[in-house]
């Protein structure tokens, strides 16, 4: 490990000496961007690793003080700070073991998110409805900016389907465990007898696809345009603004109608078609990966019940890691972190697991 890290700051500061390049920044742009970004990634592991190293430094010289001539208070100090020194390294290494784990490359993207209500009726659309609240509070919560690519309302405030995209740093990295089936159990508000229905929602959390990601060839897609409509066939729009892309090989069909804008429509529909194109690539590049994460917190199976929101008894429990917090409506009002947390936690434990 320690050689790794002595070969990643070597070469983090010779990617900043290139940065500093006017002739690159000039004659290369693209390859100037590249650099950056590498540098930035790699810029937390070596001040980490230079943290170590000053902790290490410190301890030797703490130990060589204990060969010296020392009265008796001293000398207890100076034991005090070894001990204190070597359990900041035995953390300090911990901390290097996670930086080192391979990343995401998809982690510094946004998010696009399809919420679907499933079985249960009106009340998983209401359930639906639940969850795109909570992602928009998480959003706010993070001052990350939510824009609606699409909806499907049923009317009393739920969604049949409600796709959005989520921008700021890092969304991925903290979303993408939230892909899964969601279930929950209440009264609802349709159900005049106070009984507990159990109804169901499924989220899916796709990386915003870039262009470099995914090639759309234009013969390969058809465009169709219609009329926007609302609840209950009632026209909402007097112009043939709702746009229909059908993706010829492989099926897929994206449609919206949530702008005014035939074009804005088609920006939104080419977005999510680009991100759903780039999924397929993903899980067809990861099947066996995949195969082998089976039952992992990472494995993002949206055919897996993930999560249980149980609003009688105040509780929401994440099944991958028997995790219950007794606090359901602040959860959904978006205070996701401790949840997040730990499944971050356990999806890097399982990694450095599979390393040793």
């Amino acid at each position: 490990m320690l050689n790794k890290l002595a070969f990643l700051e070597e070469k983090y500061k010779e990617l900043g000496e290139r940065i500093m390049d006017p002739t690159l920044i000039n004659d290369d742009r693209e390859e100037w961007q590249r650099i950056m970004k590498e540098h930035s990634d790699i810029e937390p592991v070596v001040f980490k690793y230079r943290e170590f190293s000053q902790a290490k430094t410190s301890l030797d010289e703490a130990k060589e003080m204990l060969h010296e001539k020392l009265d008796d208070e001293m000398k207890d100090l100076v034991k005090e700070e070894v001990k204190a020194l070597e359990e900041d390294i035995l953390n300090l290494e911990e901390e290097l073991k996670v930086l080192l784990l391979p990343k995401d490359p998809n982690d510094h993207k946004n998010v696009i998110v399809e919420i679907r209500g499933g079985a249960g009726g009106d009340e998983a659309a209401l359930f639906a409805g639940t969850l795109f609240r909570m992602y928009v509070r998480y959003a706010e919560r993070n001052n990350w900016k939510v824009d609606i690519m699409n909806t499907n309302e049923i009317g009393i405030g739920g969604y049949k389907e409600v796709i959005f995209m989520i921008k700021g740093k890092g969304a991925y990295s903290r979303l993408k465990y939230e892909s899964g089936v969601h279930r929950v159990q209440r009264v609802p508000e349709t159900e005049s007898s106070g009984r507990i229905h159990t109804s169901a929602a499924t989220v899916a959390v796709l990386p915003e696809a870039e262009d470099i990601d995914v090639q759309i060839e234009p013969g390969d897609i058809r465009v169709d345009v219609f009329r926007s409509s609302g609840n209950g066939g009632q026209s909402v729009n007097t112009t043939d603004s709702a746009v229909r892309i059908t993706h010829i090989p492989t099926g897929l069909v994206i449609s919206c109608q949530d702008e005014k804008s035939q074009l804005k429509n088609k920006d939104k529909a080419m977005k999510i078609l680009k991100s759903k194109l780039f999924d397929l690539q993903m899980a067809e590049q990861n099947a066996e990966i995949a195969q082998m994460k089976k039952g992992q917190v990472g494995s993002g199976d949206r055919s897996e019940r993930i999560r249980t929101y149980n609003f009688p008894q105040g509780r929401v429990t994440d099944h991958r890691i028997n995790m219950t917090l007794y606090k359901i409506n602040s959860f959904i009002d978006g205070d996701l972190d401790e949840m997040i947390d730990a499944l971050i936690t356990t999806d890097q434990a399982e990694k450095m697991a599979q390393v040793d």
